[in-house]
């Protein structure tokens, strides 16, 4: 600081740590004790309003509170005489202290920087086995893609230009404003090259000076196994073109896959209903039950309930990562209907042959409904 240093924390009669809400409350009072028209023609109170204002502007605000702080605990820095003068010096406080990268309190960068351009999203449609198995798609679509001429420059053989004489290629100006404060500097973007530090003195024919031209790109993509719905996938730089020879933006590629007549998906899990009749569930046997390359012989056990599943691990969707999910059987014991006179017979034989202590379920039930009701359910 310079040779008389002010203590804002001080002026404001707080402690060094003290929050924003006693900061805010310190000045209220202080600024409505020494207010000038509370005070008419008295030097020293309008002079003590002035400071209490000072203090308050740069403890209220945490980037100027930080580099205030700093200076108090490292003296003899260098630039912090701004503060005796109101608050024109803080960018470059910033710059020299933290690297630079606040840019001033009135906005807009220190040096003139290249931009990036939009991303584009587009939706794709996936049948359910591409998504499962993976493929490769290609498609087009329009964008601004960056002038091959002028490498995106927008300058003639992307060389045309010159530096900003305004802002010497920095791609910011700075402007000083008096106030009874002091002296405040803010930084905006050039009028004259817009930010980018150059001025183009031939424009590109091509794109005439635009650094883009309006085309169909077509973009082929290797999709791997294992994609969902809502999953994505990124193709850096080609999205829209940036002004003045920035980076493009990406493409994003949003899958939305179509349902499948046999699996229903669970993240890389697949669950098959398999319906059986009450034969096999009885007495068990042997289906075809489908994966996702091919069918594979299951054997159903004797007694199989309906809703009950199967697990058959590592016959699901084989993910990116090379881990594959499993496939469930949820079997759906199917009874049939419309039967004739003598399958009704047949069954009825059947079902007198068979006593009640060999349907498990039935049997529970019955002995429920007796405890309760004193009466047989069957």
């Amino acid at each position: 600081m310079a040779e008389t240093k002010k203590n804002y924390y001080e002026i404001l009669g707080v402690d060094k740590g003290a929050t924003e809400e006693q900061i805010k409350s310190a000045y209220r009072k202080l600024a409505k004790q020494y207010h000038p028209d509370l005070h008419p023609g008295d030097a020293q109170a309008a002079e003590k309003f002035k400071q209490i204002n000072e203090a308050n502007e740069v403890l209220s605000d945490k980037q100027k509170r930080a580099a205030y702080d700093y200076e108090l605990e490292h003296p003899g820095m260098g630039g912090m005489g701004g503060f005796e003068g109101g608050f024109g010096d803080f960018s470059d406080i910033f710059s020299s202290i933290f690297g630079g990268g606040f840019g001033g309190f009135g906005g807009g960068a220190r040096t003139a920087q290249s931009s990036v351009g939009d991303d584009i999203q587009r939706e794709m449609t996936l049948s359910f086995m591409d998504a499962a198995k993976g493929c490769t798609k290609t498609f087009s679509y329009m964008r601004n893609e960056p002038c091959a001429s002028c490498k995106g420059t927008g300058a003639r053989g992307g060389t045309a230009y010159s530096t900003c004489s305004r802002c010497n290629g920095k791609g910011v100006v700075q402007t000083v404003q008096s106030t009874m404060f002091g002296r405040t500097i803010r930084q905006s973007v050039c009028p004259d090259c817009g930010g980018t530090g150059r001025v183009i003195t031939d424009k590109c024919p091509d794109c005439r000076g635009k650094g883009s031209v309006r085309k169909e790109t077509t973009v082929t993509i290797n999709i791997p196994a294992g994609v969902d719905t809502n999953s994505y996938m990124k193709k850096k730089g080609y999205g829209q073109a940036a002004p003045n020879g920035g980076q493009p933006g990406d493409l994003i590629i949003v899958f939305k896959v179509e349902p499948h007549k046999i699996f229903v998906r669970n993240g890389f899990d697949l669950q098959v209903d398999l319906p059986i009749s009450f034969k096999t569930a009885a007495l068990g046997g042997t289906v075809k039950v489908p994966a996702i390359d091919d069918t594979f012989d299951f054997t159903i056990p004797e007694g199989t309930q309906n809703g009950q599943v199967f697990t058959i691990r590592g016959k699901g969707i084989r993910s990116a990562r090379g881990t594959t999910g499993n496939l469930m059987l949820r079997v759906q014991v199917e009874v049939p209907t419309k039967l004739s006179r003598d399958q009704k017979r047949a069954i009825e034989q059947m079902d007198g042959s068979i006593d009640l202590r060999q349907y498990e379920k039935m049997k529970k039930y019955s002995d429920n409904v007796e405890s309760f009701y004193g009466k047989k359910p069957y």
